[in-house]
């Protein structure tokens, strides 16, 4: 990966992935968002014109026939519009960002990744824009530029506004996306939540700028959810053990359960471990968290614990300090288990943007990279499927108690009280 952290991306042609897709989704609302933008500067010019019978001179008329523009992540399929002079002058509108017969964007992925890397102030957009369209875009205004900007923005401020009553939220995945970027002298932080309806439909829920360790930017941010009517909590969250977001979820949200992200937790342990037995700590909580059943996972933890008790106790204690967080996923479906022991959702709507250096790689208003948060996320949104056994939704909606995976009847209740006696 570049000093710039941006991501190299197969040619067209190549095997499809979606990241790939994903930009090439990108790639065509931010053209057809600018086109939309430089035509509405135009309109302007011309808004105080009319004709004879008092009718604006010049106006929107449709579009020309849809356009396919071949890039650096596979082909984008554009509308250019056009307009109507009723006027004795005649105007066309002509799009410098796509001139007629131009059929061809060079490095797309390059302008892209810089878009989401960098954010999307002024000069950065002309700039980017000229990398994803070659010269053409020579010719974009900057008033062009802060138009299409002001429609992200206003777009991430509708969409952080909007009424989420009646949906039943059943699990969250809470985590922190630093961007490297920089405001006002302070490294840019998004808290970002993602939930799953009782449909198993996963949806973005907040995308907040706020600092990761605490508690009132997380406290803040949960009472923005149930001021919008987000009343019911939901019953499972999902995070890194580091995160303010835990103490404000037991204020706020006090009925949901906590479950520790594995993917986390074995990194915090493997940092405090030479590389030479890394592998080796690796495999042996995988089988932990791999384990059939709560009593397994239990009787592998103490033996970790007992393995390297002696010699990495601080590994140990990392380790230790989070047991009951750590399998809390035993009272859940076994079928939602691969979704609920990591926060894995959020790592890969924002794996091209995560950065956790503390080197700044831009500076950038918070609008902007909120909005270029949201419009990535967005964009991510679009792709993800319901989530497995989601059928089991309503029951664990419902209260139904599920052990190891598997539901607790009153049946399967009597016979282990028996067997235990």
């Amino acid at each position: 990966m570049s000093k710039d952290n941006i991501v190299s991306l197969l040619m067209p042609g190549g095997i499809e992935d979606s990241l790939t897709e994903l930009l090439r989704n990108g790639a065509r609302r931010l053209i057809q968002q600018a086109i939309e933008a430089e035509l509405a500067e135009m309109l302007a010019k011309y808004e105080g014109q009319t004709d004879e019978q008092g009718r604006r001179a010049v106006v929107r008329n449709g579009y020309l026939p849809e356009r396919e523009i071949l890039t650096g992540v596979g082909p984008v399929t554009v509308k250019v519009p056009k307009v109507r002079s009723r006027g004795k002058e005649s105007v066309v509108f002509r799009s410098s960002l796509v001139p007629p017969y131009v059929r061809k964007a060079r490095r797309v992925e390059a302008a892209l990744s810089w878009l989401y890397l960098k954010g999307i102030s002024t000069g950065q957009m002309k700039e980017a824009l000229e990398v994803l369209v070659g010269p053409e875009a020579k010719g974009l205004s900057a008033s062009v530029i802060g138009r299409l900007k002001r429609e992200w923005e206003a777009e991430y401020t509708e969409w952080c506004q909007r009424d989420m009553r009646g949906v039943r939220w059943v699990y969250w995945w809470a985590d922190a996306i630093y961007s490297g970027l920089r405001a006002e002298g302070q490294k840019l932080c998004a808290l970002v939540i993602i939930g799953v309806n009782e449909w198993g439909e996963k949806h973005f829920l907040t995308i907040e700028d706020g600092i990761r360790e605490s508690t009132q930017s997380w406290r803040e941010v949960l009472l923005g959810l149930k001021q919008r009517g987000l009343d019911v909590p939901p019953k499972l969250a999902v995070g890194d053990g580091a995160l303010g977001f835990w103490a404000a979820l037991e204020e706020v949200y006090p009925e949901t359960r906590h479950q520790r992200c594995w993917v986390h937790k074995t990194a915090n342990v493997l940092n405090y471990l030479p590389k030479a037995v890394q592998p080796k700590v690796k495999k042996a909580l995988q089988e932990i968290w791999m384990a059939e059943d709560r009593a397994s996972a239990h009787k592998a933890f103490d033996h970790f614990v007992a393995t390297y008790q002696a010699k990495y106790a601080k590994a140990v204690t990392c380790l230790e300090k989070d047991r009951e967080a750590l399998l809390a996923f035993y009272d859940f479906p076994a079928e939602h288990w691969v979704h609920i022991r990591t926060t894995n959702p959020i790592e890969s709507a924002f794996a091209t943007i995560r950065h956790r250096s503390d080197q700044a790689k831009g500076c950038v208003s918070r609008n902007t990279l909120l909005a270029t948060l949201y419009k990535l996320g967005m964009s991510a949104q679009k792709r993800w499927r319901r989530i497995r056994g989601f059928n089991y939704l309503a029951k664990v909606v419902e209260g139904v108690k599920f052990r190891d995976g598997v539901e607790v009847n009153d049946k399967r209740e009597t016979d282990e009280s028996r067997n235990a006696a």
